[in-house]
């Protein structure tokens, strides 16, 4: 019930069950990662399908595009929020911007930054190693956002991000996300390279939301999944044509 519940938060596809409270939120959160490798492996399956029809720029853009409508552009939402709250002068003004479900400049040019990122990625790679390196993705950057969510602070009592770590099974986000590391130690040199960039942003994104926020929030969290797509898709890009998916 836990994967339906994290299913019908992160996606509009149908076979979901809605939360019936914060508690299954929560009990809900170690399947991120899992759910996120499904979504991967769709867009995958689309990237795949494209290839044969049309180029490979024009077939990533609609592959992202695909991903996007699948989650709602549910974490883009926040890394646009994020981008534009960034603008405040005050730890209060940024919340209060953050809420706003206006999109500002900066919001714009990070939404851009990210989908571009993620075309020009993944229209480098070869049709079967994209599908991989989506997988991989998708999986990494909700891995690192529910650790994130487990081990760093709250920036306010209320809101998403508070309701998912209420209740969070910290010993099952460890047991799942230490597979999801696991499998990025398989994948090679990009399997690694990917997954430490997309840590380090993480690490970044954190310090730099206590400084503004005094805490991490729900965008904040969106913001770190988005980051964790394109370092691993772009580490892709760079290393999998000399390695591919694995050492040697």
């Amino acid at each position: 019930m836990s994967f339906r519940h994290a299913w019908a938060f992160l996606t509009r596809l149908p076979g979901g069950a809605h939360p019936a409270d914060e508690r299954a939120l929560g009990m809900s959160v170690p399947w991120f990662p899992v759910v996120g490798a499904v979504i991967g492996l769709v867009i995958g399956l689309v990237w795949l399908g494209l290839n044969e029809l049309v180029s490979p720029l024009t077939s990533a853009t609609i592959a992202v595009m695909v991903g996007v409508m699948i989650t709602g552009a549910f974490h883009e939402d926040g890394l646009a929020d994020t981008a534009d709250s960034l603008g405040g002068y005050t730890r209060e003004r940024r919340l209060e911007i953050m809420k706003d479900s206006r999109v500002g400049t900066f919001g714009a040019l990070a939404l851009v930054f990210s989908v571009l990122c993620r075309v020009v990625a993944l229209a480098a790679l070869e049709p079967v190693e994209g599908v991989v390196g989506l997988v991989m993705a998708h999986a990494v950057g909700r891995s690192i956002a529910t650790i994130v969510m487990a081990f760093s602070p709250a920036a306010s009592s209320t809101g998403l991000g508070q309701s998912y770590t209420a209740h969070l099974p910290k010993p099952a986000v460890w047991a799942i996300s230490a597979v999801i590391a696991g499998c990025s130690v398989v994948g090679g040199p990009a399997g690694v390279i990917g997954y430490g960039l997309a840590l380090v942003g993480a690490l970044l994104i954190v310090g730099l939301a206590r400084r503004a926020y005094g805490g991490t929030t729900g965008d904040v969290l969106g913001t770190i999944e988005q980051v964790g797509e394109m370092a691993v898709l772009s580490a892709a890009a760079r290393l999998v044509a000399d390695y591919g998916w694995q050492w040697g």
